[in-house]
């Protein structure tokens, strides 16, 4: 199961970059027409990603024991969304033993290391000012 896991989050990964990639070769974000941004399933699909975005962060929050880290987490998850959350997860199943228990990665409370949150949030900021 662990592998398969770690395999999936893999391409979970692999396929965010991929298409954000791609679509940010056609055409900025910022031209998108108005009538795209204003119509209702596009507000209710964006309504419903950011929602679960928050709601891995309220996990990876009780997992993560200092401010610092829970800070630059949100940042960097509400930035960029699945790319952090895939990235995470990838981070926590390759902490653990092959042999380990999948509730270890869930259960397991972390050490507040900011380094990785930190880079990620550079890292958005730069995307954010390219565009």
């Amino acid at each position: 199961m662990l592998w398969f896991l770690r395999l999936l989050f893999l391409a979970v990964l692999g396929s965010m970059l991929w298409v954000t990639s791609w679509a940010s070769l056609q055409q900025s974000i910022l031209a998108i027409p108005r009538e795209v941004f204003t119509h209702p399933w596009f507000i209710a699909t964006l309504c419903d990603a950011y929602f679960g975005f928050l709601t891995f962060y309220v996990w990876l929050a009780w997992k993560e024991p200092t401010l610092g880290a829970r800070l630059l987490w949100f940042i960097a998850v509400m930035a960029l969304g699945n790319l952090a959350m895939a990235l995470y997860v990838l981070v926590e199943l390759f902490r653990i033993r092959s042999s380990s228990q999948f509730g270890e990665v869930v259960a397991r409370r972390n050490n507040g290391n900011i380094v990785l949150p930190g880079a990620l949030v550079a890292v958005s900021i730069v995307i954010y000012c390219a565009a």
